[in-house]
């Protein structure tokens, strides 16, 4: 249960000001301290950030700064907080561990099975849709067309895209890639056929770069789901308040208005996504 002082400081965090520099010596933290309350004392809530996932989280090579569409929910949410975001690098294979050992005090990602004995999952955000980005002239619109042995498939290793290509197209050759990048460097050279992710993220690399193939959504269109995810602890008042402001930001529109600014910066607009995408 929240203390007194933590109810207090929580309510008051997005409305006042408070004044700096005081005398106090701070007094070290608890034991076994919950994560919303490390949170509401550091004023410092932990994302995980991968690196060329556009337009979900990408970070500027130039400027060392972090953007996308997880970055800004991940800002929104700590500033209910009143606190602020620090992104902390990470990768597919890694995403669950670092929720787990409590290196990052959130993530955005498709829940499985193996993923929840390690996650606390709160609910969806958004539901995208599984799509491949494939060379210029691929002809399979389907996944039965893709699941057959000479197709040559791209994924990124330790993804839930990964294990669904696995059980959509395990008659497929399937090679998997540490980033975006090799996987697409793969079809340019003729060793994949194509590259198996999602909506957004196809959408953001034929955007950019049209000549790096074609944007397809193979039938029946499948969903991936995109959920917070936070750390497991004895209270779970983490995944409690992320639940709530989920239900907010949904219920007001504000996740959907935040989401197609984020888009619009990739040249994607509303009329641009499949209708099985919701948000």
């Amino acid at each position: 249960m929240l203390s007194r002082r933590e109810f207090g400081g929580g309510l008051a965090a997005g409305a006042v000001v408070r004044r700096r520099g005081s005398d106090k010596v701070a007094p070290p933290p608890p034991a076994n301290e919950p994560n919303l309350a490390r949170i509401l004392r550091t004023k410092r809530l932990r994302v995980a950030g991968l690196v060329g996932e556009a337009p979900y989280s990408y970070k500027d090579p130039a400027s060392g700064r972090w953007g996308g569409i997880c970055i800004t929910l991940a800002a929104n949410l700590a500033a209910e907080l009143g606190a602020e975001i620090t992104v902390v690098e990470s990768s597919w294979s890694d995403l669950a561990v670092d929720l787990h050992s409590g290196k990052v005090d959130l993530s955005f990602l498709s829940p499985t099975a193996q993923r929840g004995m390690f996650v606390d999952f709160a609910n969806p955000l958004l539901y995208d849709t599984y799509a491949i980005v494939a060379h210029k002239g691929f002809a399979a619109g389907s996944w039965a067309e893709i699941n057959v042995p000479e197709r040559l498939v791209a994924v990124d290793e330790g993804s839930a895209r990964e294990e669904a290509t696995r059980r959509l197209a395990g008659n497929a050759a399937i090679t998997g890639f540490k980033t975006r990048e090799e996987a697409m460097a793969a079809i340019q050279s003729g060793r994949a056929d194509c590259f198996v992710t999602t909506a957004l993220c196809a959408l953001a690399v034929v955007k950019k770069d049209p000549s790096l193939g074609d944007f397809i959504a193979p039938t029946p269109y499948l969903r991936a789901a995109v959920c917070p995810g936070v750390p497991y602890d004895s209270d779970r008042r983490l995944r409690g308040v992320v639940d709530a402001w989920r239900e907010e930001y949904r219920g007001t529109a504000r996740i959907r208005e935040l989401l197609v600014a984020d888009l619009a910066k990739f040249s994607i607009q509303p009329d641009d996504l499949p209708p099985e995408i919701s948000f």
